[in-house]
């Protein structure tokens, strides 16, 4: 009998699903057994720290001694196995967080975040959206949650939005957003950025966040025959509602929000579906005053956030360092 292809090709399909799902399942598993086992080690360390650092260096030795083919237990790895306990002494936090990411992830954790609250937030956020380890560091290094847990954010989605979609976009919004990812020049046009921002989409949904998709920039709509452009557009999977984001390279102004206002009425007249809930506007400015901006969003009708953004304009430090300064290069001129 022939076999059904579309048939067979969902059969495929579902099994090779089902593989992937078990695949993922027992990764997880190995993890957490393999974070749990040095954390515990760690913990035996931490009730002999008496007897010394040699006692570390001969576990070490004596481990490989007894398992010449394993890795990962090195003097400097039980050490951070020593730190990893000491740090976390609730053990059903370790296996309900810290145990859902890899130890690289931990150990970037150990040696950058000081505030154990904060490294949780962070490991969280790991483990929710699948961070590998370098974005983690990048998001530790960009202060992500100082930007985004306790920055003191200029927006009326509280007095605009339902529950519990207001919460999630404050929680979603960031200030100030870092796209250290574009060229600095002094003479940048709000139309400048968006094209560096565009160029490198990635990048720039990674700084948004979880759940953006990018639908364009200078996005047309027309209204009553005028045409006009919206710097960027992005509907929220999470929010379930479009997001209108327009860029100033200078401070705010009270206007720039009442543009935005327009968009976003424009935006929900035109684009927004009945299951799509109300559109949410972001203004990022080069600069704000806080209290204008409030005043500002006071009585507009629409959501509206307004947060900084900033672009890195200095070199990296190791790079900096090669080069004269000013003054070094006016000596030698003179000379």
């Amino acid at each position: 009998m022939l076999m059904n292809s579309n048939e067979y090709l969902e059969i495929v399909k579902s099994i090779r699903d089902e593989i992937k799902v078990a695949q993922y399942k027992a990764a997880v598993s190995v993890n957490r057994e393999l974070i749990m086992l040095y954390y515990n080690i760690g913990r035996v360390i931490n009730e002999h720290k008496s007897w010394g650092n040699k006692f570390i260096d001969n576990l070490a030795a004596d481990i490989k001694l007894s398992f010449p083919s394993a890795t990962g237990y090195s003097v400097r790895n039980l050490k951070y196995m020593a730190k990893f306990a000491e740090l976390y002494p609730d053990e059903e936090i370790v296996q309900a967080t810290l145990a859902q990411i890899t130890w690289y992830h931990n150990i970037a954790l150990m040696d950058k975040v000081k505030d154990t609250k904060v490294a949780l937030w962070y490991a969280e956020q790991t483990a929710n959206h699948g961070w590998s380890r370098n974005v983690l560091v990048h998001q530790i290094e960009s202060g992500l949650y100082e930007r985004q847990v306790i920055a003191d954010k200029i927006s009326n989605f509280e007095n605009r939005l339902a529950s519990p979609q207001s919460e999630l976009a404050v929680q979603t919004m960031k200030d100030p957003y870092v796209f250290d990812f574009i060229p600095f020049r002094e003479d940048m046009v709000e139309r400048d950025i968006e094209q560096a921002l565009v160029q490198d989409i990635t990048k720039l949904l990674l700084e948004l966040g979880t759940g953006f998709a990018f639908l364009g920039n200078q996005y047309h709509i027309n209204v009553g025959g005028d045409d006009f452009y919206i710097d960027l557009l992005f509907y929220n999977l999470n929010l379930r509602c479009y997001v209108v984001i327009e860029l100033k390279t200078g401070e705010f102004k009270p206007e720039y929000a009442g543009q935005l206002n327009f968009y976003l009425s424009a935006v929900d007249g035109i684009l927004k579906k009945e299951t799509d809930n109300p559109s949410i506007g972001l203004l990022l400015c080069k600069s704000k005053n806080d209290l204008v901006a409030e005043y500002a969003l006071k009585d507009m009708s629409k959501p509206i956030g307004v947060s900084e953004y900033k672009i890195t304009s200095s070199l990296p430090e190791d790079l900096e360092k090669q080069l004269p300064s000013v003054e070094d290069i006016q000596k030698r001129i003179k000379k």
